[in-house]
């Protein structure tokens, strides 16, 4: 959410941004908004004004009482209740409209930073730089769930007839290997100096207003019958709501965190996607950072935490590469954000396994999430950054490694967590 004080002296600048990212349609709301915010400043000065009045009328009252002119001070006590009446009405009103003005200020768009390419959706994401050599080996790669049932891990029919489609039981060394890299991937990010944390895996609804949009709220989010509660589809949802209202101490940022958590996700519109095997599920489980820190030093720390996550599936011997996404694919929060994606030695193409965003101060003033200075009280800027989403890194485990016998070879830094194993096989 942007600062109200700067679409009033920015309107061009905001107008300009919801051209870039091709929601024009909002375009009325900036005027809408503006109007609305000189109605509610109008009324606050009349609020003001009439206040001002009540007090001089209540200590003329107290002085004509004091000489006895009982007559005069009931006329003004009448006035003081007439202006009371319309404070009262003024207030009603001022805080409809405010109402009215948080809505439309909710879906107006933050700014996104000058780099961000100009494009309508996702196909104009630009790639910027590809870590290892892709490589295809001289035998045929299985699809990865016939690689898993292969093995013994993977049953989706019995899933459809507990959970529906979208659901999925992993079993034997195929759940292990899933779990290892869950695990490696924690103490990975603990040893780059983030804090270890499993938060709640429900949040409630003034948490989701305050962290994502409207818009994917509904697309993403399963809502508990009869509570206030929602099922989380990421872990940063749950940990950065753990600051709403907070005052933080400037000297204690940044805050690095690296949380684990099930995700839930509706997927809606991708019914019938990849029904047989794992990219597009309901449920699934997830290592996250989270960069709670200054603006100034947001753009700094969004580089970092990208380049960790290069890391990582390097470590894995994976190749990746990183793509810019464009205006047109930034959610309405984003300043900036690069998709992560792992080569597919079956596809012969790249595939999304995470993504590392700077959403500025956005989530912050929605949460109202200050640090201290001596300049007194700031908002924060806010990142978060995909280490493992899987069963999506398992897919890319699994097709990187599979070997001419149908076997897995696991790599050196998750055989500890696999008990010493260094292969799966049949």
């Amino acid at each position: 959410m942007l600062d109200i004080k700067f679409i009033r002296e920015n309107k061009e600048k905001v107008c300009e941004n919801i051209k870039k990212k091709f929601q024009d349609y909002k375009l009325p709301y900036v005027d809408e908004v503006i109007s609305l915010d000189k109605d509610i400043r109008a009324l606050k000065h009349e609020g003001d004004e009439l206040r001002k009045k009540r007090n001089d009328k209540s200590s003329e009252i107290g002085k004509l009482m004091r000489e006895k002119n009982i007559e005069m001070a009931n006329q003004i006590k009448e006035e003081v209740v007439r202006i009371n009446e319309k404070l009262v009405d003024i207030e009603k009103e001022e805080e409809t409209l405010n109402e009215k003005l948080k809505e439309r200020m909710l879906v107006i768009p933050n700014i996104i930073d000058d780099s961000v390419p100009i494009g309508e959706d996702d196909s104009k994401n630009v790639e910027i730089e590809k870590f290892g050599d892709p490589f295809v080996p001289d035998y045929e790669i299985p699809y990865h769930a016939d690689i898993c049932e292969s093995l013994n891990g993977l049953d989706k029919e019995s899933a459809g007839r507990t959970s529906g489609n979208g659901f999925y039981y992993l079993m034997g060394d195929i759940a292990r290997l899933h779990e290892a890299t869950i695990a490696y991937a924690r103490d990975f990010m603990i040893d780059k100096g983030f804090t270890y944390c499993i938060p709640p895996f429900m949040i409630r609804s003034d948490v989701v207003n305050g962290v994502m949009s409207f818009a994917e709220m509904e697309d993403m989010m399963y809502k508990i019958e009869g509570e206030d509660l929602y099922l989380i589809g990421t872990s940063e949802h749950s940990m950065i709501g753990k600051f709403k209202n907070q005052i933080l101490n400037e000297d204690k940022l940044p805050l690095l965190l690296t949380s684990y958590s099930p995700c839930f996700r509706k997927e809606v519109g991708a019914h019938g996607i990849e029904e047989r095997g794992l990219y597009r599920v309901h449920q699934f489980e997830k290592q996250e950072m989270i960069v709670i820190c200054k603006l100034e030093d947001s753009m700094k720390w969004y580089n970092k935490m990208w380049q960790i996550s290069v890391e990582f599936f390097r470590s894995l011997n994976i190749p990746v590469r990183t793509l810019e996404c464009c205006s047109g694919d930034l959610a309405d929060l984003k300043v900036k954000s690069c998709d992560v994606e792992a080569w597919s030695p079956r596809q012969k193409k790249y595939y999304e396994v995470g993504s590392c965003s700077t959403l500025g101060d956005a989530q912050a003033r929605r949460l109202g999430i200050r640090m201290k200075t001596c300049e007194g009280n700031k908002f924060v800027a806010t990142l978060n950054n995909t280490v493992i989403a899987s069963p999506r890194t398992l897919i890319a485990l699994l097709e990187c490694n599979y070997q001419k016998d149908g076997s897995i070879k696991i790599p050196k830094v998750l055989q500890p967590y696999m008990g010493g194993k260094d292969t799966i096989k049949n």
